[in-house]
């Protein structure tokens, strides 16, 4: 028995649209050089495939019943894709990724990854672009096990390890953290440097780590400590804000809210974080050369500027 998908052929889907714009199937089958029989055995074939009529045949007229205006409707949409990806093929034959991921760390700065984006679709390339939202050890697990091309924010630089396996990186910047709580939380009026044994008495908050096998990493926690665990940096300095627990947070994301009083940092006891971030990517094993495809290229290059690496750790913010 024949099936849709064996009648429903960018050429069935032709004649049909043929048909409807010449009203009547002895006017298309003139144009489309066929008898109106063969025209009319083509037509039965697709309308017994889909178990429906696609035309009113009470009148002379090849006017078209409800499924056939739905059929050529969702039919010429689907004619447009498949041009559109005939022209995608035929540009990623020149070197373009037909997707390419970047898993980016939450302290990196959003607005700064969305106006990069917004450049790189400027370029009308056929790669299609995905960004993976991803916490500490996470970001560069995404990057390892295959899920993204370009890590932004990872703690460190990758491993000589890394390197062989086709995972390179850059130093992308430092970033200081500090201590930060609400003014109304019993910490703002403690005695500094709050000591370990004080800090240990109140809960912390704690952004969960994203990285999928494993137990992650904790930062900052110290023993028996009560904590409140959310899923990205903003949330966390949110719950600060409101004081439903303290910890380090980027000193760029908070320092507006410190100038406005709504956060207070104090000084503590252990040593001030200061955390080397980088950015990292992976050539697949197979690629033409050691640069990657252009994609990669065209990130990379955006990254080579000290101006693009200052604002991805300046201020982060939400969209």
């Amino acid at each position: 028995m024949t099936s849709p998908r064996d009648v429903l052929t960018p050429d069935s889907l032709s004649m049909l649209h043929a048909i409807e714009k010449a009203g009547s199937f002895a006017a298309a089958a003139r144009a489309l050089g066929l008898v109106p029989s063969a025209l009319t055995y083509r037509v039965r074939q697709i309308e017994d495939a889909l178990d429906v009529l696609l035309f009113d045949r009470s009148s002379r007229q090849a006017k078209l019943t409800a499924a056939g205006r739905e059929l050529l409707r969702e039919g010429e949409r689907l004619l447009a894709d498949m041009d559109a990806i005939a022209n995608r093929v035929k540009r990623v034959a020149t070197g373009w990724e037909s997707q390419f991921t970047i898993a980016v760390d939450g302290i990196i700065d959003r607005r700064t990854v969305m106006e990069l984006c917004e450049a790189f679709m400027a370029l009308n390339a056929p790669t299609r672009l995905k960004l993976r939202d991803e916490t500490l050890t996470g970001t560069l697990e995404a990057l390892t096990s295959g899920q993204a091309d370009l890590a932004l924010g990872i703690a460190g630089t990758v491993s000589e390890n890394g390197k062989a396996s086709g995972i390179h990186s850059h130093v992308l910047g430092a970033m200081r953290f500090v201590f930060a709580l609400a003014p109304h939380h019993p910490l703002a009026n403690a005695a500094e440097p709050l000591t370990d044994s004080v800090i240990g008495q109140h809960r912390a908050v704690a952004v969960a780590d994203s990285v999928q096998r494993g137990a992650g990493v904790s930062i900052g926690l110290l023993p028996g400590q009560d904590v409140f665990t959310v899923s990205s940096m903003q949330s966390k300095i949110d719950a600060q804000v409101r004081g439903l627990g303290v910890g380090f947070v980027p000193e760029q994301m908070v320092q507006a809210l410190i100038d406005q009083g709504i956060l207070v940092v104090r000084a503590v006891e252990r040593h001030q974080r200061v955390a080397q971030l980088s950015y990292a990517w992976r050539i697949p094993n197979g690629s033409e050369g050691e640069r990657g495809g252009r994609a990669l290229q065209w990130w990379l290059k955006q990254l080579k500027s000290s101006a693009t690496r200052s604002a991805l750790l300046v201020n982060p913010r939400p969209i």
